[in-house]
C-alpha cells in the first residue's frame, strides 16, 4: 500500500482508499447476479435485466446530480457515497439471513449502488485533479489502474472460492466493509480542499444539468472518445451476464473456475497499466489512444467459441487476456486525456455526464442483448457483440486538428501531442498557484518516479469488466 506515497501522503491515503474498495468490489465480482441465479432462481432474462436496471435507473437519477456534485466539497460527497454503499449492501446478507431476500431487493440494491458510484466517480475525478500536480496525472491514473487489475486478478478467484465454501453472500459483506474502510481513508486526507466553483446567480438549473453534455459535444476529441468508450463498454458489459449464464448454467463451470477465467487474465492488465507511462512518453498520447483503442476491440468475438472443460476455460482466459492487456494501456491514458481537456469548473458535470451516459448505453445494450439471447442463444448474442465491437474503432479521433493533441509538455514525443486547450482554460488562479508550488516541491521526486516507471515495464470504469 505504500506505493501511493511517491505522490505525497494525501495521495497515499486516496490510493489506499481506492485499493481497499476496489478489492472489495472484485471480491464481490458478479455477486448480485450469482445470488439471483443461485438463491432467487432468476432466469437468464432476469439476470440481464438486473444488470440493466441498475445502470438505467442510476443514469436517469444521477444526471441531475452533476451540478449538485460540482458546487459542493468533493471529499465530503465521496465519504457519503461510500457510506451509502456500505449500508445498502449490508441489507443483502441481512435479508438472506432472515429468509426475506427477493429479486426486487437485488434490483433496488443495484440501483442505489450505481447512483452512489456515479456521485463518487464525479467527485473523485475533480478531487484528484486538485490533489495531484498536472504533470503527475498520468502517473496517478497509472497507479489506480494497477490497483484495479491487481484487485481484479485476486478478487474473482478468491471470491468464487469463498462463495463455494461459505455461501453466496459472504463477498457482499466484504464489499460493504471495503466501502466503510474507503470512507475512513478519504477522511484521513489532510490537505485543504479547494473551494468548489461558485454557482451562477440566477442561472437555470436545467442549463446546469446540460452543461456536461455541452462541454463534451463542444470538444471534438471528447465527443469521439465518449462515443467510442460508451459503445465499447456497453458491448463488453452486455455480454458479461450472458457469458456468466453460458459458463455456469449451460457449460456447468464451477464458481471457482468462473472466477479464475477472469482473474488470471488480469495479470495482463497489470502489465498493460505499467507500460502505459513508458509507451506514452515514447509514442505520445495520440498513438496510444488510437492503437490500443483498436486493439482492445478485436478480441471479444473469441468468447463465442467458449466450450466445456479445460479447452473452453482456456479460450475465455486467452480472450480476456487480450482485452484486458490492451485496456490496461488505454484506460489511464484516456482518463488523463479527459481530465486535461476538461475545464476545472465543469469537471464534475462532465464526469457525471460521462458516467451516466455510459451506464445508460450499457443498460440499453444489456437489456437488448438479453432479448437477443432469448430469441437466439447466449453464444450467438456474444458473437454479434464481438463483431459490432470491432466496428466501434471508426469512432476513435483519427483526424488530427490544430486543437487536437497540440504541442505541450508531457508527451515527450515531439510530434505535436500535448495537453490541449484545457491546460490554460477554466483553471482558477489559486489552483494554478497551488499547482506551481506543488511542481516546485516535487520536481526531483517526480523525475525519479518517471525514471523508475520508464525502466520497469508494467501497470487497470471502468471501468474493463
Amino acid at each position: 500500500m505504500a506505493r501511493g506515497q511517491g505522490l505525497g501522503r494525501d495521495f497515499a491515503w486516496l490510493w489506499r482508499a481506492f485499493a481497499v474498495s476496489t478489492l472489495g468490489t472484485w471480491f464481490a465480482f458478479d455477486a448480485l447476479p450469482i445470488i439471483a441465479v443461485r438463491v432467487v432462481h432468476a432466469s437468464a432474462a432476469q439476470v440481464s435485466l438486473l444488470a440493466a436496471a441498475g445502470g438505467a435507473a442510476a443514469a436517469v437519477l444521477a444526471l441531475p446530480l452533476g451540478p449538485w456534485v460540482e458546487f459542493r466539497p468533493k471529499r465530503r460527497l465521496m465519504i457519503r457515497a461510500d457510506l451509502v454503499r456500505f449500508l445498502v449492501l449490508l441489507s443483502v446478507p441481512i435479508a438472506y439471513a432472515t429468509g426475506t431476500l427477493s429479486y426486487l431487493q437485488l434490483v433496488c440494491v443495484a440501483v442505489v449502488v450505481a447512483v452512489a458510484d456515479i456521485v463518487f466517480t464525479a467527485a473523485a475525478g475533480a478531487n484528484l485533479k486538485a490533489l495531484v500536480p498536472r504533470h503527475d496525472l498520468l502517473e496517478a491514473n497509472r497507479r489506480f489502474e494497477t490497483v484495479s487489475w491487481v484487485s481484479t486478478a485476486i478478487g474473482p478467484p478468491a471470491g468464487g472460492a469463498l462463495i463455494g465454501v461459505l455461501g453466496p453472500v459472504v463477498t457482499v459483506v466484504l464489499d460493504a466493509v471495503s466501502y466503510l474502510l474507503s470512507a475512513l481513508g478519504i477522511r484521513a486526507i489532510s490537505r485543504t480542499e479547494p473551494e468548489p466553483p461558485a454557482r451562477t446567480v440566477g442561472g437555470s438549473r436545467l442549463a446546469e444539468v446540460g452543461q456536461g453534455w455541452r462541454a463534451i459535444v463542444a470538444d471534438r476529441e471528447l465527443r469521439l472518445l465518449f462515443a467510442n468508450n460508451a459503445l465499447v463498454g456497453a458491448l463488453i458489459m452486455a455480454t458479461a451476464p450472458l457469458l456468466m449464464y453460458l459458463m455456469l448454467h449451460d457449460l456447468r463451470f464451477s464458481t471457482l473456475e468462473y472466477g479464475l477465467a477472469f482473474g488470471v487474465p488480469c495479470l495482463g492488465g497489470i502489465l498493460g497499466a505499467r507500460l502505459a507511462g513508458p509507451l506514452t512518453r515514447r509514442y505520445g498520447q495520440r498513438r496510444i489512444l488510437l492503437g490500443f483503442g483498436v486493439a482492445r476491440a478485436v478480441w471479444l468475438v473469441g468468447l463465442s467459441f467458449t466450450g466445456p472443460g479445460t479447452a473452453g476455460l482456456l479460450v475465455v482466459m486467452a480472450t480476456e487476456l487480450g482485452i484486458i492487456t490492451c485496456m490496461g494501456v488505454y484506460n489511464p491514458v484516456m482518463a488523463t486525456r479527459r481530465l486535461e481537456r476538461t475545464a476545472d469548473d465543469k469537471l464534475a458535470r462532465v464526469l457525471t455526464t460521462w458516467r451516466a451516459g455510459s451506464r445508460t448505453t450499457t443498460a440499453g445494450a444489456t437489456a437488448l442483448w438479453g432479448v437477443l439471447a432469448g430469441l437466439t442463444s447466449a453464444r450467438t448474442a456474444i458473437a454479434t457483440a464481438g463483431v459490432l465491437l470491432i466496428a466501434t474503432s471508426v469512432l476513435l479521433p483519427w483526424r488530427t486538428q490544430k486543437d487536437q493533441f497540440p504541442s505541450g509538455d508531457g508527451d515527450g514525443d515531439g510530434d505535436g501531442e500535448g495537453h490541449g486547450p484545457a491546460d490554460s482554460a477554466g483553471v482558477p488562479d489559486a489552483a494554478q498557484r497551488q499547482q506551481a508550488s506543488a511542481k516546485t516541491r516535487t520536481a526531483s521526486r517526480s523525475s525519479a518516479a518517471r525514471q523508475t516507471t520508464a525502466s520497469s515495464p508494467g501497470d487497470r470504469p471502468l471501468t474493463g469488466r
